[in-house]
């Protein structure tokens, strides 16, 4: 299991929390999300050889958020 912290530009609230918080659960192979809207960034905890780190960029990104 690897972790990796995500930074993200433009969230504002719980609802883009949640928003970023789904998108990157239903990710094959990530097992535990955190997101703090405050510092603008996700903690995740996944399986290298299942998800990249460039598949849950593209995940938060489509939800309409930057991805740093």
């Amino acid at each position: 299991m690897e972790q990796s912290t995500i930074t993200i530009k433009g969230m504002t609230c719980n609802h883009c929390k949640t928003a970023v918080e789904t998108a990157l659960t239903e990710l094959d192979g990530v097992s535990g999300v955190e997101v703090d809207v405050k510092k603008g960034k996700a903690d995740v905890s996944y399986d290298s050889s299942k998800v990249t780190v460039s598949d849950m960029n593209e995940a938060v990104e489509d939800q309409g958020y930057d991805v740093v």
